[in-house]
């Protein structure tokens, strides 16, 4: 791949990182997005273990290897980082680009006993038929609890956003842009959520046939909608 357009890859998983502090998406330094680097063998881009989001530029994120191992950059791969990352990018082509995070308000409801995103709104339906929910392993220190994660993946191909109960969410897209798109909205449409929920009144849920017709809507438009949305926010936040 050439060197510019790793380096494009770089900007934009730097951008990504710094908007998601900005949204309150993150949580100290803990937490990790990465980026499949396409061409010969195994690469990713993914966020050096120790430094706070907001910080984070092109030049700060590492390339690894299949093995967690460093090829460029300086710093360490923290061991979640490494075990639900690699993993998580061999068990779907598609998922090109995965962030993971502890955001408030999807968090919240895998805090719930049976808590799911439910269909009441229009922005809760782009992610119709593409949830998956994960029973909690514990830290994922060891690589048996990524290859758990990624085994649940494999077998719900169609989704793209997981809710990982008792501790946060995983969402992956095509390209760096698209999956930020992904998890902006996630985390709109589950504050939507909690705020309904909070009135204790039933959700009004939206019904089939209405709900798929909704979802296959938002698919037509969801990959130039999302990399015009994470341009502007590139411009507006001169990142």
């Amino acid at each position: 791949m050439p060197a510019s357009s790793v380096m494009s890859l770089r900007r934009d998983l730097a951008a990504a990182l710094r908007l998601a502090d900005h949204f309150g998406f993150s949580e100290g330094i803990c937490n990790h997005f990465s980026v499949v680097v396409p061409g010969a063998g195994e690469r990713y881009l993914i966020n050096a273990y120790g430094l706070h989001w907001s910080e984070i530029r092109p030049e700060d994120l590492l390339m690894i290897d299949g093995e967690g191992r460093v090829l460029e950059g300086e710093g360490e791969v923290e061991a979640t980082a490494r075990n639900i990352h690699i993993a998580g990018h061999r068990a779907n082509a598609r998922h090109a680009a995965i962030l993971h995070v502890h955001m408030p308000y999807a968090t919240a409801l895998g805090m719930i006993e049976g808590g799911r995103l439910e269909m009441a709104h229009q922005t809760a339906a782009r992610f119709h038929g593409r949830i998956g929910y994960e029973a909690f392993g514990g830290l994922a220190l060891e690589a048996s609890e990524g290859e758990r994660i990624a085994e649940a993946a494999k077998g719900n191909p169609d989704a793209d956003v997981f809710f990982l109960a008792n501790h946060g969410v995983t969402v992956c897209g095509p390209s760096v842009a698209v999956a930020f798109d992904e998890l902006y909205y996630l985390e709109r449409a589950c504050r939507q959520q909690v705020l309904a929920m909070s009135t204790r009144r039933a959700l009004k849920l939206i019904p089939e046939p209405l709900l798929s017709d909704t979802a296959a809507q938002y698919r037509s438009v969801l990959v130039p909608q999302a990399e015009l949305f994470f341009a502007a926010l590139k411009r507006v936040h001169k990142l």
